[in-house]
């Protein structure tokens, strides 16, 4: 993957930023900066993770750990009440608000089993790496990405005016859920070459990122977006050996 690939991704979601900047009664465009310069910094370490820590394992364990490490350094240098904010508690919303979460999340992550089912190829033979790679690294670390840090910093930038049984919505949210998707399916080479897979964006946008999304906001926090983002991955994994 091409450095320059992040800097696709935010062009790719400029759109939206635009139109929360004027949908928002009060933009704070410094939040905005803070946002794309760490979630630039973020991904940078994560694409250099194995030049600059060569484990010689098969999956970038050294890219997310230094991701993880960078979150930690921001969630730990605000102060609490912020890191309520980010969702680094253990305190949840509500009991209903979080059943209410877990059910969507279940019923979209049921369509996407079944979905995979029948579309994913199967007959791969079981890899320990794999498993152990899939139900930590990536929802630990992209979580605290996307719908912790990221989702904070915009919702400073974009305040939240949506409200649905008490949980507050906003921009931050949309733009959030389809950066996600994004960064999966939009890729620059070496070569400066585009890998652009619509059907992965829009997938992950309106299935994965969103249902997990709404676990976050629902709950309160991120112990349940984290579990609930690596179940899926979990769950891949065991598809493809089926």
């Amino acid at each position: 993957m091409s450095l320059f690939t992040p800097l696709l991704w935010i062009l790719l979601i400029s759109p939206f930023i635009v139109i929360a900047h004027f949908k928002t009664e009060k933009s704070n465009l410094k939040y905005l900066g803070f946002f794309i310069l760490y979630f630039l910094t973020d991904v940078f370490l994560q694409a250099s993770g194995k030049q600059l820590i060569d484990l010689d394992l098969k999956f970038n364990w050294a890219g997310k750990i230094l991701s993880l490490i960078l979150g930690l350094i921001i969630i730990f240098s605000v102060s609490k009440e912020e890191r309520i904010k980010i969702g680094f508690t253990s305190k949840i919303n509500s009991k209903s608000n979080l059943k209410f979460g877990l059910l969507i999340f279940f019923g979209f992550t049921f369509f996407d089993i079944i979905f995979k089912l029948i579309l994913f190829p199967k007959g791969r033979n079981f890899d320990l790496e794999t498993f152990l790679f899939q139900a930590t690294m990536p929802g630990l670390t992209e979580e605290i990405l996307f719908r912790g840090i990221s989702l904070w910093l915009l919702e400073k930038s974009f305040a939240p005016t949506w409200n649905y049984c008490g949980v507050q919505f906003g921009w931050a949210f949309v733009i959030v859920t389809v950066l996600f998707g994004v960064s999966h399916g939009a890729i620059l080479d070496q070569d400066l070459h585009l890998k652009f897979d619509i059907a992965t964006m829009v997938y992950l946008t309106v299935i994965s990122s969103f249902s997990v999304g709404l676990l976050r906001s629902f709950s309160g926090n991120l112990i349940y977006s984290i579990l609930g983002h690596n179940t899926i991955n979990l769950i891949n994994a065991v598809i493809r050996i089926l």
